[in-house]
Order: C-alpha cells, then sequence, then structure tokens
C-alpha cells in the first residue's frame, strides 16, 4: 500500500506547473499575427518601392530628356532640361484652339508622399501601442498566471483530498462532504472569474482595437483613391510641351515657345504605383476581417478552462455581447498560448473526457486527478 501512495504523490507532484518566472511574460504578443502581418506589408511596401525609385533617380541622373534646339549648346540644352524639370508644366491647346496649362507637379513629390503614407500607415499602431497595449499586457500577465494557479490549485486539492481520504476513518462521510463542497461552491475561484465577467462589461480595448483597424481601413482607401487621381491625371502622360519663355528669357527671340519633353522615369513611377494600390486593395479584406474577429466569441478558450472546479464562464450564459474587452483578450490569450501552460494538460483532460466511457465520472480536473490517484474505488458515482 505504501509503494501505491508513494506514486501517487508523485503522480500529483508531476501535474503541478512551474512556477512562472519574469523571463516569460515579458516576452508576451501584444498584437494578433494577422495585424503584425498588415504592419510589416502597409508600411514597409511604400518604403521598399521609395528606395527604389531614390535609387533609380541617383543611378540614372536627369530623370527628364527635352528636344533642345540644335544651334543649343550642351550649357544650354542642360539648362533647358533643370528648368523644365523646375517647372513641370506642360503648355497645350484644347479643341477650340485656347492655350492651357497643367500642372504636373505631383509626379516630383511621388517619392516623398509614399513616405507619407508609410508614416500614415504606422500611426494605427502607434494608437494601439500607446493607448491600449499597457492596459492589455496587464491583463494578459494576470490572468495567464490566475489561470495557471487555478489548475495548481485544483491539483493541491486532490492531493489534501487523498490525505483526508486517507485519514478519515469513514469514506463515505468524507465523499458526502466533498459533494456538498462542490454544491455549495466552495471550489470556485471568484477572483479570476469576477474579473473576467468585469472585462466583460468594458469596452476600452475593443473600442481601441476597432478604431485602429478603422483608421487602418481609411488610410488604406484614401491611398488607392490618391493613385487612381494619379493615373488618371498625371500617369498616362510621359510627354509635354515645355515653356522656358520667363525672366530674362521672355523676349529672347531665338527661343522656341514650346520644347518637347520626356518623362523617363514615367514607367517605374507607374509601376511602383500599380504595384502599391494592387497590394493595398488585396489588403482591405483582411482588415475587414480582423475588425469582425470581435463580432463572435472565441469560446474554445473557455470551454477548455471549464474544466476547472466552479469556472462556468459559458454555462452560465455571461458571455453575451462579444463587442467587449473579454473578446479581445481572449483572442491575445490565444496568441499567447504558448505561455499559458495550464492550457495544453487541461485540453489534454478534455480530449480524455470526451474517450472516457462513462462521462459522468469526470466534471472537472479534480475528478480526472481522483482517478489518477486511485480513489475511484470509493468515490460515488454522479
Amino acid at each position: 500500500m505504501s509503494l501505491s501512495h508513494t506514486a501517487a504523490e508523485f503522480m500529483l507532484s508531476d501535474a503541478l506547473l512551474p512556477e512562472p518566472g519574469g523571463a516569460r511574460t515579458r516576452r508576451l504578443r501584444l498584437e494578433l499575427p494577422s495585424d503584425r502581418l498588415l504592419k510589416f506589408v502597409t508600411v514597409g511596401l511604400p518604403l521598399c518601392l521609395v528606395s527604389l525609385a531614390f535609387a533609380r533617380e541617383f543611378s540614372a541622373g536627369s530623370q527628364i530628356s527635352c528636344f533642345s534646339p540644335t544651334n543649343f549648346t550642351g550649357k544650354q540644352a542642360a539648362y533647358v532640361d533643370a528648368a523644365c524639370w523646375d517647372s513641370l508644366l506642360h503648355h497645350g491647346f484644347d479643341a477650340e484652339g485656347h492655350s492651357l496649362t497643367k500642372s504636373l507637379w505631383v509626379l516630383k513629390v511621388f517619392p516623398y508622399s509614399l513616405l507619407v503614407v508609410a508614416v500614415l500607415m504606422y500611426l494605427p499602431y502607434l494608437l494601439w501601442r500607446y493607448a491600449a497595449a499597457p492596459a492589455l499586457h496587464c491583463d494578459l500577465l494576470f490572468i495567464i498566471d490566475e489561470l495557471d494557479k487555478s489548475y495548481n490549485r485544483s491539483v493541491r486539492l486532490v492531493q489534501h483530498m487523498r490525505k483526508v481520504q486517507q485519514a478519515s476513518a469513514e469514506p463515505g462521510s468524507f465523499w458526502e462532504e466533498y459533494e456538498r463542497a462542490r454544491r455549495e461552491r466552495y471550489f470556485e475561484f471568484p477572483l479570476l472569474e469576477r474579473y473576467l465577467a468585469c472585462k466583460q462589461r468594458a469596452h476600452a480595448l475593443a473600442f481601441v482595437y476597432i478604431l485602429r483597424n478603422l483608421l487602418l481601413l481609411l488610410f488604406l482607401a484614401a491611398t488607392c483613391l490618391y493613385l487612381v487621381f494619379l493615373h488618371l491625371n498625371v500617369f498616362f502622360q510621359d510627354e509635354f510641351s515645355c515653356s522656358i519663355r520667363t525672366g530674362l528669357l521672355q523676349a529672347e527671340p531665338h527661343i522656341p515657345p514650346l520644347i518637347p519633353c520626356k518623362l523617363l522615369f514615367y514607367s517605374t513611377f507607374q509601376l511602383t504605383s500599380l504595384s502599391l494600390g494592387s497590394v493595398y486593395i488585396l489588403l482591405i479584406p483582411v482588415v475587414i476581417y480582423g475588425a469582425l474577429q470581435l463580432c463572435q466569441w472565441d469560446k474554445g478558450l473557455l470551454s477548455v478552462y471549464e474544466m476547472l472546479p466552479a469556472f462556468d464562464l459559458l454555462s452560465r450564459k455571461m458571455l453575451t455581447c462579444p463587442v467587449n474587452d473579454l473578446n479581445v483578450i481572449l483572442l491575445f490569450l490565444r496568441a499567447n498560448i504558448s505561455h499559458l501552460t495550464s492550457f495544453s494538460r487541461l485540453n489534454a483532460v478534455s480530449a480524455l473526457k470526451e474517450a472516457t466511457p462513462n462521462r459522468e465520472d469526470i466534471d472537472t480536473v479534480v475528478d480526472f486527478m481522483t482517478l489518477l490517484a486511485g480513489l475511484e474505488t470509493t468515490k460515488p458515482k454522479h
């Protein structure tokens, strides 16, 4: 008998989770995998395209080539290129023969506008980092710690039950006391359950999360509209007529009124804008999906933790509208499931419960541990 008692003690001691260390909790993920991917693409892609545009500008030299008159010297031709690049005004005529001018200056600032796009795309993540991430980090630390402690309390409860049952002269009265304690919810964890219920009535994290996704969606749509505007107005005009009769050259008779010029970077900027716009259009459904995650509960996590004694947040219909802080915390608990050591233990117990012929004998992890500790011969059947 002593050998079986010793084996049961070792089994229960091995079931306990190790105490969490400080280094583990500092590596919590405060961004969902989909949000991290969105940040990498929305911010990194325009920066990459800007670097390519600047690299082409520095390597190719002049971004414009003008057809100067044959009597112009090399310096005069260089002056024409510089003057037309500085003005970027197209001089033409309408159907009735009236002169008109069209500014192409937006092409010059297009690489810098991509820098502005990258900054705008990073603003929603700055909002989340400073408005919600600190509070979320504290919530995750507390809930992960309490969930693991709740599992350890259940194992220690079985250890204590085993010692009391061995010292009890009447096993029947011991199990009657145990059943009465179950009915009166002496084994519940009120701090954790009430904290989760309190988070269900809070909406600060949910508001910031939805606001971040709405801002990101707004910036994506604005960028796509800006690129459409560029294509409809200037990105289909790589040639234009330039006038250098300004200032001191206004009265020079040998200078032609208009000089034809061609933009050398036209194809590069067009390809850049098409690539950026296509990727951003594909990312819009991803952002919408991320915002819609709050419209349904992640009940898989809490259903596993109902194996803890008297932890019935789902069965007592406490989960109502999913747009609240508790649902946000559940999403991030799922992303940090590697830090939640008790989840894998309880998930295994739930799987064994489904595979057990007499499922009514296992309601909680305490029941499962009593079976492993060899107390099933005297325990009454539910």
